[in-house]
Order: structure tokens, then sequence, then C-alpha cells
């Protein structure tokens, strides 16, 4: 089901500090995601969002940018892309993203967006603009296999086509990076995966990379998860359970040594672990979060979305 919402606000304060992706605000156009990744944490029964397959689109979102952005006495960085993708299908015709970031762009300010498509690059044009105070986009990236990606985010576009929008945005003098998390345990918690999406990454222009070496897993997105996994994967649920039984953080069994790996290869080729973020007076390098590898707070950036 799609429909139209109308919404009281539009932006919502981030919890301050935040030095891992240095935003101010977060930004939702849409409630519900068509990208449907079997992993995604915005399931959770904390967030209640009945059927996450049903998109809502806010319909009144340009215009309550164009409100309350000239009134904002602090330009902070604009975050999308924590609760659902700004990029999934229904934005190729419905264009709210790309509203959006006009209006960003003409209030000049900064904006980070998390995505798992190539359609950002049908807003290249406006991210050039914005990118005059500052523009970074992460994409998601977890497998370098297109078919097991396929399987785990079925509504997205391949692996493949991020890399390459990646690659055209970073060529572009837009900030670029890959957000490699969650790496679901079993699956894709094996050093040839890791690798190869540091290499492919590397060959694409990525200027950062941020893992997690494991996921998230409650109420609500647990069941769900462990639903694929009986159509996908049969056998698998039981080592989650036995393993992992109702914990909320699930590393990878093996964590230490793919994290180890990463450390190396991105050593190798100069990327870096935390991606520059903006503040008023200069753009500075984030701190990397006291607890990663071991733990995210996807609470705070959505990234399982």
């Amino acid at each position: 089901m799609i429909k139209e919402i109308h919404s009281k606000t539009i932006l919502n304060h981030v919890k301050q500090p935040d030095t891992y992706f240095g935003l101010k605000y977060n930004m939702n156009l849409y409630r519900g995601c068509q990208h449907q990744c079997i992993y995604c944490d915005s399931r959770s029964a904390c967030y209640q969002i009945e059927n996450f397959a049903d998109i809502h689109i806010k319909a009144n979102a340009v215009e309550l940018l164009e409100d309350v952005l000239p009134r904002k006495r602090v330009c902070g960085t604009i975050g999308s892309g924590s609760m659902n993708d700004p990029y999934m299908p229904i934005e190729r015709k419905i264009n709210l993203t790309g509203r959006a970031l006009k209006v960003i762009a003409r209030n000049s300010f900064p904006v980070h967006i998390i995505t798992k498509s190539d359609l950002v690059l049908r807003d290249l044009e406006t991210l050039k603009e914005i990118n005059k105070v500052y523009a970074a986009v992460s994409f998601t990236i977890t497998t370098a296999d297109d078919e097991l990606a396929k399987k785990l985010e079925p509504g997205a576009p391949p692996t493949s086509a991020r890399l390459e929008a990646m690659k055209t945005l970073s060529d572009a003098g837009i900030l670029t990076g890959v957000t490699m998390q969650p790496i679901l345990p079993f699956i894709e918690d094996t050093p040839k995966n890791i690798s190869s999406v540091v290499e492919l990454a590397h060959q694409n222009g990525t200027s950062y990379i941020l893992p997690w070496f494991g996921m998230s897993l409650r109420e609500g997105s647990r069941d769900y998860y462990y639903d694929k996994l009986d159509q996908l994967f049969p056998g698998l649920k039981q080592q989650y359970v036995q393993r992992y039984g109702s914990r909320y953080v699930c590393n990878a069994p093996n964590w230490r040594e793919l994290d180890d790996l990463f450390q190396k290869a991105v050593y190798k080729y100069g990327i870096a672990t935390q991606m520059p973020i903006f503040t008023p007076e200069k753009i500075t390098k984030s701190k990397p979060d006291p607890q990663l590898p071991l733990f995210l707070d996807t609470d705070k950036h959505g990234l399982d979305g």
C-alpha cells in the first residue's frame, strides 16, 4: 500500500554530540521502505510501524522544509536515510527527496545521505550545489556478491550499481563512502567478503568505510529476519538462536579476525575509518564510536534500514 500523509514536523534533532556522522538534524521523507532488506532494524516493535512494506509519503515535507530551514539558527548537517531509504523506487516518480534537496541547497545547509540506490545520481547537480557547504553520500554495502545482495535486499539495486554510482559521485567531487553494516553472522562474515568490499570500494573512489561486523536483532525485526532465514538459508536460524538467544547486539563470531583484516586492508589503500564531518567553522574528522566495531547505536542512526 502507498498513501500520502501529512506530518507536523520534518526535521528531528539528533542527540548531541553526534561524533559519528556529525548530524544536527534527521529527515525522513517517507515511512516504510520498498527495499525490504531482511535485516532492517526499522521493523523493530519500538518504532511502532505496523507494516513496514506500507509506504507513507509525507506529502507536505517540502513545504515544511521551506518554512523551517530559514528559521533555523544553527546550520547543522541534515541526515537522510535513517529509517528508510530516501531513494527507494517510489522516489523515481514522486521526487520528494530531490525536491527537498533543492530546498536544502537554497538555504545553504549541509547534508549526509545514506542509501542503497544509484538513483541518487539524478540529484547530482543539486548535490554539487550543496557541496559548496558540505555534501556526503554513504552507500550501504555489506556484500560484494550481487546475487547474495538480491536475497538480502530484494528491492534495492545491486551492489555493482551502488559502486558505479559512488565512482560517479566521487569523480564529481562529492564526499562518498561505505557503511559496511550490518555484516550478517554466518552469511557475510567471511574474510573473502570483507576483502572484496574494501577492494571494490577503493576502486570506485571511496573516502571512508564505516564497518560493523555484526547486526542488531530485537522484537519485531528478529521474527521477520528468522522467517526469511528459514526461506533463504534453511537451518541457519538455529545457529542464531543457539548463539544469540534474545540478545539485541549480535556480533559475528569471528569479528576480531575480520576487524584485523579490515584494518590492514584500509591501511593498504589509505581509506579512512572515520568520515570527515561538517562543523559551522570547518570540516573535521569524526571521532570513532568507542564501542565500534562491537556495537553501533542503530537507534540513533538507523543503519540497518
